[in-house]
């Protein structure tokens, strides 16, 4: 079968694509015939060595899986061959077969695409974890998601109004706001590339003004120069969501929690669903029941077939994804 391989520590110029053998299920493991393999930051930097897990090489990246079942591993029950599913895989994703663990793989509904299967779990999955279990949300609550028009901004946008939560999506261009406010954000909010002290205070006070004074969630998936700003412009006892770096890991200063009474919380999506798979397997009927009734849907953006997947990393890595990016196989 062809792989997309990391060999070398490096960005998506460093991966290879080589034929390698097809993996065969051990216990408690799935072999899944891959159709689609969904993009993700985590993909951006899993090949340089920076995220959590370090998998040995040579791994393919691709952390999350749709396709159909080709044969199952000792143990496993709730799959069987020619089974449409999706699967958490880590790694992995970017081949034409992978193997993935029997707790991280599930049917799809009837007349799901693979595209849209392969576009779902990661990203809905860590924002319904932040927003339903980290944030504490109350309808009519204020929202403002950073990076709103990527892939898991872009959930959090539609999660944050199934909520019924007042949405801000902020973005880096004009275009990226019109997208989220297609998906149902209530109001937008432009963010330059670059902020400086001065234009850290000026965001703060956009965030102010747009959202009336101050929202009480903030879903910060960009990190950086950004979330100080986000914090100065919390109302009391609000809450910050910590998603994803790719501007650069933040520095806040803690006075600005006391000052707020707001916490702080972290977000790790990955140990969540490792901890509790029970409270993973709630939210994932949850998520397939908003997929039905019409209020959520994956929206991506482009595909790239299999060969040419560092291009589909390379889009996230220069943040110009707008939804969801999908490498097709």
């Amino acid at each position: 079968m062809k792989a997309v391989l990391s060999k070398t520590v490096g960005g998506p110029e460093a991966l290879v694509i080589e034929d390698v053998a097809v993996p065969v299920p051990g216990k408690n493991q799935v072999l899944i015939q891959v159709k689609a393999c969904g993009v993700n930051y985590p993909d951006v930097l899993i090949i340089q060595d920076m995220y959590q897990f370090k998998p040995p090489r040579p791994f393919s990246p691709g952390g999350e899986v749709s396709g159909i079942v080709s044969a199952v591993g000792e143990g496993v029950s709730h799959v069987k061959a020619g089974d449409r599913v999706l699967a958490s895989t880590g790694n992995g994703g970017m081949a034409e077969y992978c193997l993935a663990a029997a707790h991280g793989v599930m049917p799809i509904p009837d007349g799901m695409p693979f595209e849209e299967a392969a576009a779902f779990l990661m990203t809905y999955g860590t924002s319904y974890y932040a927003l339903k279990d980290r944030a504490d949300p109350k309808p009519g609550e204020k929202l403002l998601v950073l990076g709103a028009a990527g892939g898991v901004g872009i959930a959090a946008v539609e999660l944050g109004k199934a909520m019924g939560l007042e949405v801000i999506a902020a973005a880096s261009s004009q275009d990226k706001v019109d997208f989220c406010l297609g998906k149902g954000a209530d109001k937008g909010l432009v963010y330059p590339r670059e902020l400086d002290k001065d234009a850290q205070k000026k965001f703060a006070e956009d965030i102010k003004a747009v959202s009336g004074g101050g929202v009480d969630i903030v879903y910060d998936g960009v990190g950086g120069n950004y979330a100080e700003p986000a914090v100065r412009a919390m109302n009391w006892e609000g809450r910050f969501l910590v998603i994803g770096f790719p501007a650069g890991i933040p520095k806040l200063p803690l006075n600005l929690t006391l000052l707020k009474s707001c916490d702080v919380r972290g977000v790790f999506w990955g140990a969540a669903v490792a901890r509790d798979p029970k409270a993973h397997a709630q939210n994932c009927k949850e998520l397939f029941d908003l997929y039905k009734a019409g209020k959520i849907r994956p929206h991506v953006s482009n595909s790239y077939p299999l060969d040419k997947a560092p291009d589909a990393i390379r889009e996230l890595q220069d943040r110009k994804a707008q939804g969801k990016v999908v490498v097709v196989v």
